[in-house]
């Protein structure tokens, strides 16, 4: 079980949370102390979770990566992000040199809302850091086709939504799980797994845990 997977599970249910607002994610990422730690031999990487906000709430910005032999993460979602290089001051900067390289977003013009804990990986050895970020820019963007196959937002609402939360089997390097995941609310109904996966459950967390004064 994925760590947070059960900070919204209530009597076998899995439990939403009450409406979220932009000032209430930066309220919670403000208050947020985020688990870091050393990559401890593990290849350092940083990501960038880009928020913006329409009619419908808060949205999340999610890419497709493009199909690529020699990519582990060949046809995944995750968020825009990618290895720490040798010229990077540190990963923040990783992760807005990569999402400018990846889908053109200059996350210099944007807020930066806060930080989550760093993650490692279960079957490869990278060590994750993910940097909150909020934008006014909605696309579309300028992609990077030989990395990023497609860029889309997914609502607040829909990735807590409980219905969305469920078990599925995954590939992985040539091997099948069942794991934790959230179907996404995009043509061919894409499935939230893995590393971005955990981000993702940890920034609900955060929020969680807001909302209910922990």
């Amino acid at each position: 079980m994925v760590a947070g997977y059960d900070v919204f599970r209530r009597n076998g249910k899995l439990q939403g949370i009450s409406w979220t607002t932009l000032d209430d994610i930066e309220l919670a990422l403000a208050g947020h102390a985020p688990r870091l730690h050393d990559p401890e031999g593990a290849t350092p990487a940083a990501v960038a979770l880009i928020i913006s906000s329409v009619p419908g709430g808060p949205q999340l910005l999610f890419i497709e990566r493009a199909a690529n032999d020699n990519d582990p993460w060949s046809g995944h979602i995750c968020f825009p992000g990618g290895k720490v290089e040798n010229g990077d001051r540190d990963a923040r900067v990783t992760a807005q040199r990569e999402t400018l390289e990846e889908i053109g977003l200059d996350l210099a013009n944007a807020r930066l809302l806060g930080r989550l804990s760093d993650i490692s990986g279960a079957r490869i050895p990278v060590h994750v850091s993910c940097f909150v970020y909020l934008t006014d820019e909605t696309g579309p963007f300028r992609l990077m086709s030989e990395e990023v196959k497609e860029s889309f937002w997914v609502s607040l609402e829909d990735l807590r939504d409980p219905a969305r939360h469920v078990y599925k089997m995954v590939s992985f390097d040539g091997q099948n799980w069942i794991r934790p995941c959230i179907t996404l609310p995009h043509p061919g109904n894409p499935v939230l797994w893995g590393l971005t996966y955990q981000l993702v459950m940890d920034f609900l967390e955060v929020l969680h845990s807001t909302s209910h004064g922990n």
